[in-house]
């Protein structure tokens, strides 16, 4: 994504002359946390509850930092930026760096085409979403390569987990939604919060050979809100958008529209 402001430790100004250190662990080793939060009109979506996950995040991997710094440093590019709609990239770094870019919407296809690439996830980073992002990238990398989209997480014993950034949402031909559930070790997304809350979907050990059976599925995250899925590996599904996946963009559109006004 293109930043359109960048603040380190309290210094806001031009992204191309924001740096940390090459010395700081958050660079050589992926050793530190972030989150990505929403901004419509100037205003962040579900700050509170990215900041409590970055915390715990923080504390998963013995990482002291500031939130209330980091806070301060949101709040003065946004000042900066206006009313803009643009997404904030918010990290603490090991070397004890704050870094906040506020990023441009990434543009998206209207639906996605999903390719299934095999994903052990890290026991041990269970909860933490840290900057060791990269297998999750090259896990999208690798799904493009075979002319889909995005990729979709599936352990060596065929459990469906989540896309690299997105969580996965699907229907069985009827009337109800289910996702992987957290047990299976992917991330306690934010926006997967507010899908269920709004539509009942409900958490379903899932594997690959139920793919077979998706009649719709949509991706959901903070950048995409709710983004339908068009084609899983060679299967087109019937409808892209399918009802349920219209109904719960259209709720969970209204729900941030609701907290924001609130």
């Amino acid at each position: 994504m293109c930043a359109l402001l960048a603040c380190v430790d309290g210094v806001v100004g031009d992204p191309a002359q924001a740096h940390i250190p090459v010395t700081d662990e958050g660079l050589l080793r992926g050793d530190g946390v972030f989150e990505v939060v929403r901004v419509y009109g100037g205003r962040p979506f579900a700050m509170d509850e990215h900041v409590r996950r970055m915390a715990g995040s923080a504390a998963n991997l013995r990482l002291e930092i500031d939130l209330g710094a980091l806070q301060a440093d949101v709040d003065a590019v946004l000042s900066q930026a206006g009313p803009v709609d643009a997404v904030v990239r918010m990290l603490f770094t090991r070397g004890g760096h704050r870094v906040v870019l506020l990023e441009a919407l990434k543009e998206l296809p209207d639906t996605v085409a999903l390719g299934l690439i095999t994903y052990a996830p890290t026991r041990l980073m269970d909860g933490t979403k840290s900057l060791s992002y990269g297998a999750n990238m090259l896990a999208t990398r690798l799904a493009k390569e075979r002319g889909c989209d995005e990729a979709l997480l599936v352990t060596p014993h065929g459990r469906v987990l989540e896309a690299p950034t997105c969580s996965f949402f699907y229907a069985l031909g009827d009337d109800r939604l289910h996702t992987p559930p957290l047990d299976d070790h992917i991330l306690d997304s934010i926006t997967r919060r507010h899908v269920i809350a709004v539509t009942g979907a409900h958490e379903r050990v899932t594997t690959q050979d139920d793919l077979a059976s998706v009649s719709e599925a949509f991706l959901a995250s903070t950048v995409r809100e709710v983004h339908p899925v068009h084609r899983i590996e060679e299967r087109e599904l019937a409808a892209a958008p399918g009802p349920l996946t219209s109904s719960a963009a259209a709720a969970v559109s209204e729900r941030i529209r609701t907290i924001l006004a609130g």
